[in-house]
């Protein structure tokens, strides 16, 4: 399963979702992937998936089949929520919540 993230290096709302990626991309690593793709470099991938404004977040399943998605800012909770809501995988415990 994958989660995609389209958005551009230099956008503000993208600039905040970077280090989150990142986090989630080690710490998730094997339970889902995470891919950025920026659509001021790569116009034709935006086009390709229709997104109207950066960034965007779209959920897929194992299969490639479009799940949910999420145009803004999207916070780490609410990302790692809607992954609990499609039930992927047993997510590691928050810390501080062991």
């Amino acid at each position: 399963v994958t989660m995609l993230d389209l958005g551009a290096t230099e956008c503000i709302p993208c600039k905040m979702m970077a280090p989150i990626l990142e986090e989630l991309k080690t710490e998730y690593a094997g339970v889902f992937d995470v891919v950025f793709t920026d659509v001021w470099q790569n116009p034709d991938a935006g086009r390709a998936h229709k997104i109207n404004l950066i960034p965007t977040q779209i959920f897929f399943d194992a299969d490639g089949k479009e799940l949910f998605r999420h145009e803004g800012f999207f916070s780490k909770e609410d990302i790692l929520n809607k992954w609990k809501e499609f039930g992927v995988g047993t997510l590691p415990v928050e810390r501080g919540q062991e």
